[in-house]
């Protein structure tokens, strides 16, 4: 009888003294600082969330390096693509659930950091958001170093274009110095820039008369010979519009 009473006392003590170790290689155990936790056995893997819930007025959690080329915290996953929406977690998801930041990044230096996704390219998207309003100090409208006005105004420098009347006065215009009327049915437009390589359109002002038709003839890299005329074909004063598509 006392046999058996000193085997049983052992096989519990056994347990006992088998137990914290079992529970070390997985759920339960204390993180083990400068280790791979709970181990390098993949098969020890952690399968629950481990959380750390905290209740303070400042974080929850600090990760800190104080090296000089360290960095303070790392996160990787393997989860597929689509992300929430499609039942694939992501790496990191900040969630705030009351109407406060979910994130804030603060950099010292003159660059905050990178997005890289894929190879890159016009396929691959940095970030969507459901967000439409003006990100405040977020140059979106500004593309090789020029704002929006800027290439708005380019483009216009693209598009001269003079309103001539029939005496040869300029009136609506732009890039052109001048307008004159040479002869009967024949004026001179002078641009402010070089128009050589531009595409060339005359067209007569409709003022209630009969059709009339206009021709452009280059005089050199900056001046237009308009010349306009009635229906029949012979030259008249006629106000006309002059284009140059460059």
């Amino acid at each position: 009888m006392s046999r058996r009473l000193w085997i049983l006392a052992s096989a519990a003590l056994l347990a006992v003294c088998v137990a914290p170790f079992a529970l070390a290689a997985g759920e339960g155990r204390p993180l083990n600082g400068g280790a791979r936790n709970p181990s390098n056995n993949q098969s020890q893997s952690y399968t629950r969330e481990t959380e750390i819930i905290a209740n303070n007025a400042t974080y929850g959690t600090r990760q800190s390096n104080k090296s000089a080329n360290g960095g303070g915290a790392i996160y990787g996953c393997r989860s597929g693509e689509g992300g929430t929406p499609k039942g694939n977690k992501p790496c990191i998801r900040a969630n705030n659930l009351a109407k406060g930041f979910a994130f804030e990044f603060d950099s010292a230096g003159t660059q905050g950091g990178t997005i890289t996704v894929g190879n890159g390219g016009d396929s691959n998207k940095p970030f969507t958001t459901n967000a439409t309003g003006v990100a405040d100090g977020l140059n979106a409208d500004r593309v090789d170093g020029k704002n929006a006005s800027d290439i708005v105004a380019d483009t216009q420098a693209q598009l001269p274009f003079a309103q001539v009347s029939s005496t040869g006065a300029l009136g609506a215009d732009r890039g052109v110095a001048s307008a004159a009327r040479d002869s009967t049915g024949v004026y001179t437009v002078v641009f402010n820039n070089d128009v050589s390589k531009c595409a060339y359109n005359a067209t007569v002002i409709d003022d209630g008369t009969a059709p009339g038709t206009a021709t452009v003839q280059a005089v050199d890299a900056k001046t237009l010979r308009v010349r306009t005329r009635q229906t029949d074909g012979t030259l008249a004063d006629r106000a006309f519009h002059l284009t140059a598509t460059c």
